[in-house]
């Protein structure tokens, strides 16, 4: 990231909808189709770069969408950051500010943006101030830890901000990795290992709660949020 901080930023743009280790991966693989990630040329060259991120194994699910916007933030870099993405995050700016910079970009919303800043912060030592202003990412893996953990009662992109600010008020970003790594490992739609995860002796095991609405994944007879007030084979409305 350090000498391509470019790089991170389209890492960033590729986490939606596909494993994280494959998003990562992402940067480094279209650098190796293309021979490059000179920014200008990926602004100007759209269809050279549709074709690296589309050409078997095409490196995410959403190819053209993501191909697009990854010439369109290239264009922003070059037109707005002197083509240096690393002046986003650069070092004394804001944790609320670097938020709203990341946020321009097509393809980055609020939860990309809050886990960029937390892996800025937490992984790269890049020192920005007002982390109490930080949050979590509202990713579905976190979501279902603070709904089965009981930090929240609904899943609502406010509440599960407000239990964050609760629970590490000087810091609610740093609540977002091992929350989506108990939800991965551990904690899943179906089948949660609760006896194996970290938080089983405290955590209240409200495993009929799951995530609603967008990135939910529910199957037929899959408890919906609340279920934990229904007796088990009751229907919930």
């Amino acid at each position: 990231m350090r000498s391509r901080p470019e790089a991170f930023l389209i890492g960033v743009l590729f986490t939606q909808g596909i494993p994280a280790e494959r998003a990562w991966r992402a940067p480094y693989l279209l650098l190796q189709r293309l021979g490059h990630l000179d920014l200008p040329r990926l602004a100007r060259e759209r269809d050279v770069v549709a074709e690296a991120v589309a050409r078997p194994p095409s490196l995410h699910r959403f190819k053209h969408t993501m191909a697009g916007w990854v010439s369109d933030a290239a264009a922003r870099l070059v037109a707005d950051w002197e083509g240096d993405a690393s002046l986003i995050w650069e070092a004394g700016s804001s944790a609320h500010d670097v938020t709203g910079r990341l946020m321009e970009f097509d393809g980055i919303g609020r939860k990309k943006a809050a886990m960029a800043v937390e892996i800025l912060t937490r992984h790269f030592g890049v020192p920005l101030t007002g982390m109490e202003a930080g949050t979590v990412a509202y990713d579905t893996h976190v979501r279902r830890v603070f709904l089965r953990s009981g930090l929240v009662e609904r899943d609502t992109f406010g509440e599960v901000v407000e239990a964050a600010a609760r629970a590490c008020p000087q810091a609610p970003g740093c609540i977002d990795l091992p929350a989506w790594l108990v939800g991965r490992r551990w904690c899943h739609p179906t089948r949660p290992e609760c006896d194996a995860c970290l938080l089983g002796e405290v955590c209240p095991r409200l495993t009929l709660r799951s995530v609603e609405g967008v990135g939910a994944r529910t199957r037929p007879g899959t408890p919906l949020a609340g279920a934990k007030d229904a007796a088990p084979g009751r229907s919930v409305e």
